[in-house]
Protein backbone atom coordinates (compact mmCIF):
# COMPACT_ATOMS: atom_id res chain seq x y z
CA UNK A 1 0.00 0.00 0.00
CA UNK A 2 0.89 3.57 -0.68
CA UNK A 3 0.48 6.76 1.63
CA UNK A 4 -2.78 8.79 -0.54
CA UNK A 5 -1.89 11.88 -2.39
CA UNK A 6 -4.63 13.87 0.05
CA UNK A 7 -2.68 12.67 3.43
CA UNK A 8 -2.88 15.01 6.24
CA UNK A 9 -0.21 16.73 7.54
CA UNK A 10 -0.95 19.16 10.37
CA UNK A 11 1.31 22.30 10.44
CA UNK A 12 1.66 22.27 13.73
CA UNK A 13 3.56 18.74 13.86
CA UNK A 14 6.06 20.83 11.89
CA UNK A 15 6.25 24.32 13.33
CA UNK A 16 5.52 23.18 16.73
CA UNK A 17 6.99 19.75 17.10
CA UNK A 18 9.43 18.26 15.12
CA UNK A 19 11.56 21.73 13.87
CA UNK A 20 11.36 22.86 17.36
CA UNK A 21 14.34 22.08 19.81
CA UNK A 22 12.65 19.88 23.08
CA UNK A 23 14.05 18.21 25.88
CA UNK A 24 13.28 14.97 25.06
CA UNK A 25 12.62 13.34 22.08
CA UNK A 26 14.15 15.97 20.18
CA UNK A 27 13.82 15.64 16.20
CA UNK A 28 15.01 19.15 14.92
CA UNK A 29 18.69 18.48 15.56
CA UNK A 30 18.33 15.31 13.12
CA UNK A 31 16.03 16.67 10.68
CA UNK A 32 18.70 20.07 10.75
CA UNK A 33 21.43 17.64 9.31
CA UNK A 34 19.13 17.36 6.52
CA UNK A 35 18.86 20.77 5.99
CA UNK A 36 14.84 20.91 7.09
CA UNK A 37 14.44 23.80 9.68
CA UNK A 38 11.78 26.30 10.55
CA UNK A 39 12.44 28.30 7.86
CA UNK A 40 10.96 26.08 5.37
CA UNK A 41 8.52 23.93 7.18
CA UNK A 42 6.61 23.45 3.63
CA UNK A 43 9.97 21.67 2.28
CA UNK A 44 10.06 19.06 5.02
CA UNK A 45 6.14 18.54 4.15
CA UNK A 46 7.09 18.12 0.92
CA UNK A 47 10.11 15.97 1.82
CA UNK A 48 7.81 13.70 3.74
CA UNK A 49 5.07 13.40 1.27
CA UNK A 50 7.77 11.85 -1.31
CA UNK A 51 9.32 9.68 0.89
CA UNK A 52 5.77 8.44 2.34
CA UNK A 53 4.58 8.02 -1.14
CA UNK A 54 7.53 6.63 -3.06
CA UNK A 55 7.91 3.67 -0.49
CA UNK A 56 5.42 0.73 0.74
CA UNK A 57 3.58 1.56 3.83
CA UNK A 58 3.48 -1.53 6.44
CA UNK A 59 1.55 -2.23 9.04
CA UNK A 60 2.02 -1.38 12.71
CA UNK A 61 -0.22 -2.08 15.06
CA UNK A 62 -3.49 -0.25 15.71
CA UNK A 63 -5.79 1.45 18.31
CA UNK A 64 -9.36 2.50 19.34
CA UNK A 65 -8.52 5.42 17.23
CA UNK A 66 -7.46 3.64 14.14
CA UNK A 67 -4.38 1.54 12.00
CA UNK A 68 -0.74 2.81 12.28
CA UNK A 69 1.41 2.72 9.10
CA UNK A 70 4.86 2.95 8.91
CA UNK A 71 7.32 3.91 5.52
CA UNK A 72 11.03 3.54 5.52
CA UNK A 73 13.45 5.38 3.27
CA UNK A 74 15.27 8.72 2.62
CA UNK A 75 14.01 11.99 3.53
CA UNK A 76 15.45 14.72 1.00
CA UNK A 77 17.50 11.75 -0.87
CA UNK A 78 19.77 12.02 2.25
CA UNK A 79 18.16 11.56 5.79
CA UNK A 80 17.05 8.00 6.72
CA UNK A 81 13.40 8.32 8.46
CA UNK A 82 10.65 6.00 9.53
CA UNK A 83 7.74 8.05 9.06
CA UNK A 84 4.66 7.20 10.80
CA UNK A 85 0.55 7.41 9.82
CA UNK A 86 -2.23 7.00 11.40
CA UNK A 87 -5.48 5.95 8.90
CA UNK A 88 -8.56 7.29 11.31
CA UNK A 89 -11.12 4.88 12.03
CA UNK A 90 -13.46 8.07 12.21
CA UNK A 91 -12.91 8.93 8.42
CA UNK A 92 -10.25 6.45 6.92
CA UNK A 93 -7.91 9.53 6.32
CA UNK A 94 -4.34 8.91 7.00
CA UNK A 95 -2.98 11.56 9.05
CA UNK A 96 0.88 11.72 9.87
CA UNK A 97 2.09 10.82 13.40
CA UNK A 98 5.54 11.29 13.37
CA UNK A 99 9.01 10.79 12.14
CA UNK A 100 12.20 9.57 13.60
CA UNK A 101 15.36 8.15 12.53
CA UNK A 102 15.58 4.33 12.08
CA UNK A 103 16.72 1.74 14.80
CA UNK A 104 19.45 1.37 12.21
CA UNK A 105 20.34 2.49 8.74
CA UNK A 106 18.47 1.60 5.94
CA UNK A 107 20.19 -1.80 4.30
CA UNK A 108 23.38 -1.54 6.53
CA UNK A 109 22.38 -2.83 10.00
CA UNK A 110 24.35 0.39 11.63
CA UNK A 111 22.57 2.60 13.90
CA UNK A 112 23.13 6.18 12.75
Amino acid sequence: MRIPADAIIAEEKLTRYLLVPRPSDDKSGYLARGGFTLANPDVLRAAIMAVSRGAAAIPDGASEYGEFWRVEGLLGNTLPVVVIWMRRAIDGRFHFVTLKPPPKPLGTGVRP
